[in-house]
């Protein structure tokens, strides 16, 4: 997408070796993250409907809250990672702390607002009388750990910053068999129910963010790096994050206003959607690893003063992305049939997913690049173009999608809509990629 000359064979290798090096470990931590709900609920599950619904509800929420913070990740990988470019390991530390203690002050506030307004909460999510004390209690306890998981995504955008993707994929799996351990025990060894499925969950996620405070304080002290909150990095850190946290909320904004859609269409449509879109997120795991190779690999080159390396890093990662796409959507076409009988056995909802798994696939090559130039402006520091950029893709999404049900269409119409929403997202970020706005070097932006 940008305008630069073809880089030499050896260059390009290069490139494919730092973007291989970095991408696949972090694939692999994407990948485990889910895990974590996926085996609470197959624990309480055994309890009861009552039980595995309470937890749904609470887990949303829960997620969510933890969701649209990971800007911890992204501005801090960002910022350490022009510091490791500008050869300032222990600025680049230092910075990363002040990620960390943003994340602490997060976390405390959550707790404050989520633990004495639990039951309000799951009477607003609509949960049923029968599965809202169990999601209270899951989400009561399961607030503790909050600091915890933002602790985590902040840890992880240091490590990202540092080139080490996979310190967080060792972290990511040992926390997911520690959870599923815990689980267990706690639940039925215990005897504690969904209760103890959340204190399982708090355990682990307190247990990897000690492992990665330990790894990020060896580091300072190797470096001779302050751990003292510092007030003007703190500010500093939470300015950077606040145009990714605008991007992030209209971007949920847009999938919750999809789901809405879907919901008036029908049982069968909105059973169907649900199904694509857990593909569609399966889907964006791999799109999303090379993303963040590119936000540590461009925030590197930048912060060397290196704006031809970044230009060169960008062409070929948005290469990666376009292929990767395009392997995806014939994966998607070709695997469909064998897909949707492991989620759905009603030949009505079979059949509103097949036409909607087309647009799907046909879509995975934009989603290649959309995602690569996402990770890149945002290794470049360029949060508040993203945030425009996401804004105002909403802005259109939202009325056309909204009038998928008026005007009497089905599933495969609102995914044609999501389809034109990456399209806009690929203009938006592709003319700021060619415009070359986003390269500014140095060891800050």
């Amino acid at each position: 997408m940008t305008q630069a000359p073809a880089a030499p064979r050896a260059v390009r290798r290069r490139h494919d070796r730092e973007i291989v090096a970095l991408a696949v470990p972090a694939f692999g931590a994407l990948v485990a993250e889910p895990l974590f709900v996926i085996a609470d609920s197959a624990i309480v599950g055994h309890l009861g409907t009552a039980q595995l619904a309470g937890l749904g509800v609470a887990s949303t929420l829960l997620m969510t809250a933890v969701g649209v913070f990971v800007f911890l990740a992204y501005a801090t990988t960002a910022a350490v990672a022009r510091r490791v470019g500008a050869g300032d390991i222990r600025a680049a530390i230092r910075q990363g702390m002040d990620g960390i203690w943003l994340a602490l002050l997060i976390g405390a506030a959550v707790i404050a607002v989520v633990l004495p307004t639990a039951p309000a909460l799951m009477d607003w999510f609509g949960a049923s009388a029968t599965a809202a004390p169990y999601a209270t209690t899951y989400l009561r306890i399961s607030t503790l750990g909050i600091p915890a998981m933002l602790v985590v995504l902040a840890a992880t955008g240091v490590l990202r910053g540092l080139q080490d993707t996979k310190t967080p994929l060792y972290v990511a799996v040992a926390g997911f068999v520690a959870n599923a351990a815990l689980n267990a025990g706690l639940v039925y060894g215990a005897g504690l129910g969904i209760a103890g499925s959340a204190w399982g969950t708090v355990i682990a996620q307190c247990g990897m963010a000690a492992v990665y405070l330990v790894v990020v304080v060896r580091g300072a002290r190797k470096h001779d790096a302050s751990l003292r909150p510092d007030a003007g990095g703190i500010r500093a850190c939470a300015q950077a994050g606040a145009p990714l946290l605008v991007r992030t909320l209209s971007l949920r904004a847009i999938l919750v206003i999809a789901t809405a859609v879907a919901a008036r269409l029908g049982d069968a449509d909105m059973a169907a959607h649900q199904i694509i879109l857990s593909l569609w997120s399966l889907l964006a795991f791999a799109l999303d690893a090379i993303a963040i190779a590119g936000q540590a690999i461009i925030g590197r080159y930048l912060g060397a003063d290196d704006a031809q390396g970044a230009r060169e890093a960008c062409r070929r990662m948005v290469q990666w992305g376009l292929a990767t796409g395009v392997v995806l959507g014939l994966l998607v076409i070709v695997a469909r049939p064998l897909f949707l009988p492991l989620f759905s056995g009603d030949p009505v909802v079979r059949d509103a997913a097949l036409p909607a798994l087309v647009m799907v696939a046909l879509s995975q090559p934009i989603c290649g690049i959309v995602f690569v130039l996402d990770g890149v402006l945002m290794g470049a520091g360029d949060g508040p173009y993203l945030a425009w950029a996401m804004v105002l893709t909403l802005a259109v999404f939202a009325p056309v999608a909204l009038l998928v049900p008026v005007l009497g269409g089905g599933l495969t119409a609102l995914w044609a809509t999501m389809t034109l929403m990456m399209a806009i997202r690929l203009l938006t970020l592709g003319l700021r990629s060619r415009s070359g706005r986003w390269i500014v070097t140095g060891a800050t932006r």
